[in-house]
């Protein structure tokens, strides 16, 4: 009778791993490993004095592919990630290219091309791909130059502080890398 049983569970947890369910959670802890063959969840935050600025983002891999004009195309809105769009947090007002930004979550869009990027900051931050992507939601646009940086295989931000309520945000992935300044309110 033990080996019935046995022999039961053996079959269930073989049939079990083909369900959908099952497949699904293979997949979550496979996730949690970094082996570039998947976008994986990031975050980069810090202290800008009394603001705490936070950046959630999906990060892909290069992996041999062709990312700027190819993966990522030019002159189309992208989600500066992968899946869902990237959101930053500001815990009190900022202010990025002179224009001031309330406390909240916003998404974060950027237009690459070849010599100029342009980077959105938009109200609505729950957003898949640039599926919903709607430019009258958009808080500020303004443009940067894209900088030459050495190979980054997955895309990474970093918010760095540089004293007296000033800093910037950078995003690096492939060889390029944008930058802008950011500092608080007061």
């Amino acid at each position: 009778m033990k080996r019935i049983i046995a022999y039961t569970a053996l079959l269930c947890a073989f049939w079990s791993c083909g369900s959908e369910d099952a497949h699904q959670k293979h997949d979550h802890a496979t996730t949690q490993t970094d082996t570039t063959k998947k976008s994986i969840k990031k975050m980069a935050m810090t202290n800008i004095g009394n603001n705490h600025i936070h950046i959630e983002y999906t990060a892909p891999a290069v992996r041999n592919r062709i990312v700027w004009g190819g993966l990522v195309p030019f002159g189309e809105v992208w989600v500066t990630g992968a899946h869902q769009a990237t959101s930053f947090t500001f815990s009190e007002d900022v202010v990025i290219q002179e224009k001031i930004i309330k406390k909240g979550k916003y998404a974060f869009f950027t237009i690459p091309e070849k010599d100029e990027w342009t980077i959105i900051f938009n109200t609505r931050w729950k957003q898949h791909l640039a599926d919903e992507y709607n430019e009258k939601e958009d808080v500020l646009r303004f443009k940067v130059k894209p900088l030459e940086n050495i190979h980054t295989e997955r895309l990474t931000y970093q918010v760095v502080d540089e004293a007296n309520g000033k800093g910037y945000v950078e995003m690096a992935w492939e060889k390029i890398k944008i930058k802008f300044p950011i500092q608080n309110k007061n």
